[in-house]
């Protein structure tokens, strides 16, 4: 008998699959993982970033959404000087995006 693919899993490996594709489930967060595979990035250097795809995103707002990164584990940071530096911690986390943005793409009616 051959086991399925859901029997190989843990609940817990579920679990935080469910909390990526949370922490994902903004365009925002998107934007800045996008922003963030060509390397790390402090918060006005974002903003700034986002600002030619008409997406005018206040620093405070955009802390907000790396604060949700950063909880899951998507981004991490270092102290530069009086700014705080974010990146990815993996840069798979840039294909996923990368596939869903192509996927969504494709699909579109």
């Amino acid at each position: 008998m051959v086991a399925s693919a859901a029997s190989q899993l843990e609940e817990s490996e579920l679990t935080r699959a469910a909390e990526l594709f949370r922490a994902l489930s903004s365009p925002i967060r998107l934007l800045v993982v996008l922003e963030l595979t060509a390397g790390p990035r402090c918060v006005h250097e974002l903003s700034e970033a986002m600002r030619p795809s008409g997406r005018e995103v206040s620093q405070p707002l955009l802390s907000q959404h790396l604060r949700v990164l950063r909880e899951v584990g998507l981004v991490s940071t270092t102290r530069r000087a009086t700014e705080v530096t974010y990146q990815l911690v993996e840069d798979h986390t840039g294909r996923i995006v990368r596939d869903a943005i192509r996927h969504a793409r494709q699909n579109l009616p």
